[in-house]
């Protein structure tokens, strides 16, 4: 079983930051802050940013912050507060701008 489920797991690893269903087919932006890496997917009036790589304890927060900062500057955007979900691996919310009519 773990002959099958460790290369599984690197395979996986590899596969960088995947979107959200409902993001397949966003603009992508990839960004670097205070040396860690993000993605960023926006659609419409919907974004979602991913971070990448391991977290140390104690910085959840401030990961928190920075990713909510982050999306209002990747998009252009304010983020609607109410509608921000996830933690400090992936979050998602609803910007407040209107959405872009190609999209």
């Amino acid at each position: 079983m773990y002959r099958i489920a460790l290369p599984l797991t690197f395979l996986l690893a590899a596969c960088g930051a995947q979107p959200a269903p409902e993001f397949y087919g966003a603009k992508r932006t990839d960004i670097r802050h205070a040396g860690r890496d993000y993605v960023v997917y926006q659609k419409g009036n919907r974004a979602e940013i991913i971070r990448m790589g391991f977290l140390r304890p104690g910085r959840h927060r401030a990961t928190r912050e920075a990713m909510t900062t982050l999306l209002e500057q990747v998009t252009g955007c304010p983020i609607n507060a109410a509608t921000l979900q996830g933690d400090s691996g992936e979050m998602r919310t609803t910007l407040r701008c209107p959405a872009d009519p190609t999209d």
